[in-house]
């Protein structure tokens, strides 16, 4: 006879490789799902630009958007939340590559529907466009949107709107 000991030991790793089981079938079930499943963008532009200033001896750019986007199309049955973020990309001399996050959102899978579907004219900016320097005037600058996929189990995943559709403008050569 097997004694409660073998017995409890059989239970608990039977429920273990269930679980690691239902855990790989979780993570190859989202694989390829951020490129066939992507948010909707429908408009992202610039709406207003509300000020360009030195501001301690850096350049601040306060600005707002309009933003239309679907994100449905991205949950799926393994994602908890999508952290949502509009980033302003531009090329001085001194970075090839600047990229700032200007405004972000959380959306979870909870959620109805309504809230998955973001379309707002006129965001206000959360964070300035600041440059470590002086050198905002003039540059063109692109907004793009980009989302984190948030799943209850497996590895987190980046998306990102089609480079060809971003939105771009360019900041004054003066400050006002």
């Amino acid at each position: 006879m097997h004694t409660v000991w073998v017995r409890l030991n059989a239970v608990v790793f039977f429920g273990l490789s269930a679980l690691l089981g239902y855990s790989i079938l979780a993570a190859v079930s989202k694989i390829g799902h951020a490129s066939r499943h992507k948010p909707d963008v429908k408009k992202l532009k610039l709406n207003k630009l509300k000020s360009l200033k030195a501001h301690g001896g850096v350049d601040r750019a306060l600005l707002s958007f309009d933003l239309h986007v679907d994100l449905n199309p991205a949950f799926h049955w393994n994602i908890k939340q999508l952290f949502v973020y509009v980033v302003a990309e531009y090329k001085t001399d001194k970075n090839p590559k600047n990229q700032i996050v200007l405004w972000d959102k959380i959306v979870e899978a909870t959620s109805p529907q309504e809230a998955k579907i973001i379309k707002q004219d006129n965001i206000f900016v959360k964070y300035a466009l600041v440059d470590q320097g002086r050198d905002l005037r003039g540059e063109d600058v692109k907004l793009q949107l980009m989302w984190d996929h948030m799943p209850l189990t497996g590895n987190l995943y980046m998306g990102e709107q089609d480079y060809s559709k971003t939105s771009s403008f360019t900041l004054p050569y003066e400050y006002r």
